[in-house]
């Protein structure tokens, strides 16, 4: 298993780390097979979409926002429940076909750490499973 280190910076925000993920493929030296990206926090999600227009990661963060209040009506004594529903409605873990050695995501595609509950200092679990 390999390691990825994230510093969010802000309380919600989605960080682009295909090209970390990618890297970490690479290195692996794996030509064919299976990149698993898993998030191991509850406040915290992964998700893949567009990477070439950042408006659209602004249209998501701001609908996930409206839709999940932080000021709900919640009784979690910490004060993060919007967090926790927001990580659960995107996921934690996303998986990709590595062919030739590359991430087979779409022209558009890219993989993003969703962050629910920040800034704080974030773990990406990576796992290549060569076929």
């Amino acid at each position: 298993m390999l390691i990825l280190n994230i510093k969010t910076v802000s309380r919600t925000c989605m960080t682009d780390i295909t090209s970390q993920v990618q890297d970490l493929v690479s290195r692996s030296g794996a030509r064919s097979g299976l990149c698993t990206v898993f998030v191991p926090h509850t406040t915290a999600g992964i998700t893949i979409n567009e990477n070439a227009d950042p408006d659209v990661v602004s249209d998501m963060l701001g609908e996930v926002n409206r839709i999940v209040r932080f000021d709900g009506n919640y009784s979690h004594a910490e004060g993060n429940s919007a967090a926790h529903i927001k990580a659960s409605m995107f996921g934690f873990s996303v998986q990709v076909i590595i062919e030739d050695g590359r991430l087979q995501l779409g022209t558009w595609q890219g993989i993003y750490f969703c962050e629910f509950d920040g800034p704080r200092n974030r773990k990406v679990y990576v796992k290549i499973i060569e076929a």
